[in-house]
């Protein structure tokens, strides 16, 4: 989905970067729109498909972010400047030597009144650390001590740093001091999951029936691949400042249809655009963009011939002029991409960002590219074998990848084919390696080039790209158990440099967030993880 500096630089770059979405204010009355009456203001948002599942530890897309943030609150929630602040928490307390966090609990409840406990957040944060779970961001847990030694079986459940003093009392303690641990705190894979409920009923997240949160609003309906239905949760902690009284998501996939939906009055926004419909949307002025943390890339599956070669991959990277690709197929506005980590993350050295120092790393060029590919066995695209991309639906994948695979054909001479795959079945494919050259997107997670880097160490749950570097294992490792800013940043530079020369990825660009919602929509946090927050929003 998404992912460190000094906390004054935090604040600076989420000071930037955040965003509080307002409108320039008209009244509307749609049937999945607004009305003013203050009992019944309800509002409707497209976050993508159905979701894989809403089970907060074993969730890792954008479209379930969203949903999960309306339904669950962990410990901090981010505010309009993409700051944790204190959530269920009544106080956060973190130890002079930044290990220890004493987390102290509010009287709060799950939305079917079972009270909220430390212990439902230990289980959690266990299960998602379970090895039999295989949840693809268990690595957000492996700041806290012993939780990868758990999560790879060399260490017990009861080794790892969570310890429940009282009902109300949580202790964490750390592998190392990490400066934005807070921000983890307010992400999904930390949700609590009520732990009665989850025993009670196995499949609980599948459901409206069985399904219990503790966030803002609870699901009354869920109607699969069709729309969900969420009201306010009356036993949230504060629900005096939760205004809407039902939030509908609309789970279309496909971008156009939300579009018309959007246009005709049923839908009050959604973030999934085509090219034609953002052109269009920008000269009217319907158009919104936020910054977003994000890069658009391909992945390579390394245990496949030829992929298994970098210089094949570094062939297919260079091949393409993405420039074009921006100004003719995605025409969002976005930046191309020559590395991974996207800009406006702060480095060490104060004023200066991560990208600006790295730098690029490769440059477009069709000759070195046929060069490589000769030197690989494969001269003019000769003996190639016939690959597939593959791309999710929910979404205009589909062009790019025809753009990509007429670019490699006229400029590498080889063929490539398409498939297109709904978003749970792609994911399933891209986690199995399942396939040749797929389609990917990555949002940070919070403000540091570590949301982006420790995806692809070796067997992390998020690679799924079949490769592994050591030296690279070596230099997140060293990032990630050094408070000194200079030492994370430069290993992290380090590691970024063998991850674009061993190029089991293909940087295409940096992202923009661009969606619609009407202007009497209000209070609506736009976070450059590419999250909507809806706690406090309300319809003019």
């Amino acid at each position: 989905m998404r992912k460190n500096r000094g906390i004054a630089a935090v604040i600076a770059i989420t000071l930037m970067l955040g965003l509080v979405l307002t409108g320039c204010g008209s009244a509307g009355n749609s049937s999945g729109g607004g009305t003013s009456a203050a009992k019944e203001m309800k509002m409707s948002f497209a976050p993508g498909g159905e979701p894989k599942t809403l089970d907060p530890q074993m969730s890792n897309g954008v479209p379930e972010a969203i949903m999960e943030m309306a339904l669950f609150e962990g410990i901090m929630r981010l505010d309009k400047d993409n700051v944790p602040q204190l959530a269920v928490a009544d106080s956060v307390e973190v130890s002079p030597d930044g290990l220890k966090y004493t987390v102290k609990l509010k009287d709060s409840k799950f939305s079917n009144g079972d009270p909220l406990t430390a212990s439902d957040f230990k289980a959690s944060w266990l299960h998602a650390l379970d090895p039999a779970a295989a949840a693809e961001y268990a690595y957000q847990l492996f700041y806290i001590k012993n939780a990868e030694a758990y999560n790879s079986k060399k260490a017990k459940a009861e080794d790892v740093g969570i310890n429940v003093v009282d009902p109300k009392t949580l202790e964490i303690t750390l592998e190392a001091p990490c400066p934005y641990f807070k921000s983890l705190l307010a992400f999904p894979t930390y949700f609590p999951v009520d732990q009665k409920n989850v025993k009670a009923n196995g499949n609980w997240n599948t459901e409206a029936a069985t399904f219990v949160s503790n966030g803002p609003f609870m699901m009354k309906s869920w109607s699969h691949n069709d729309k969900m239905v969420l009201v306010k949760n009356p036993n949230y902690y504060d629900v005096a400042n939760v205004k809407l009284s039902e939030l509908d998501f609309n789970l279309v996939e496909d971008g156009k249809a939300a579009t018309t939906a959007f246009e005709a009055g049923q839908l009050d926004g959604h973030d999934n655009l085509v090219p034609e419909d953002i052109v269009r949307f920008k000269k009217d002025g319907t158009l919104k963009q936020a910054p977003q943390l994000g890069t658009y890339f391909y992945r390579f599956n390394t245990t496949r011939k030829p992929l298994n070669d970098p210089r094949v991959r570094q062939a297919l990277t260079i091949a393409l002029n993405r420039q074009d690709l921006i100004d003719n197929v995605f025409k969002g506005g976005q930046t191309p991409a020559f590395a991974y980590v996207p800009g406006a993350i702060p480095d060490a050295t104060p004023g200066k960002d991560f990208r600006s120092v790295g730098g690029d790393f490769f440059k477009e060029d069709v000759a070195k590219a046929k060069q490589l590919l000769a030197e690989a066995g494969y001269p003019d695209g000769k003996n190639f074998p016939t690959l597939t991309i593959l791309y999710n639906t929910n979404g205009t994948h589909q062009l790019p990848a025809q753009a990509i695979q007429d670019y490699w054909q006229k400029n590498l001479g080889i063929t490539v084919k398409l498939q297109g795959q709904e978003w749970a079945v792609y994911q399933q494919s891209m986690q199995g390696l399942q396939y040749d050259i797929v389609r990917a997107g990555w949002l940070g997670d919070y403000i540091d080039p570590m949301t982006f880097l420790d995806m692809f160490v070796t067997n992390g749950g998020n690679n799924q790209t079949g490769w592994s570097n050591a030296a690279y294992d070596k230099d997140i490792d060293t990032a990630k158990n050094s408070a000194d800013q200079t030492v994370r940043m430069q290993a992290m530079h380090d590691a970024e440099k063998i991850l674009m020369t061993e190029m089991p990825i293909m940087p295409i660009y940096f992202y923009v967030n661009n969606y619609v919602l009407k202007d009497n929509i209000k209070g609506v946090l736009v976070l450059p993880q590419g999250f909507f927050d809806f706690k406090n929003a309300t319809v003019q």
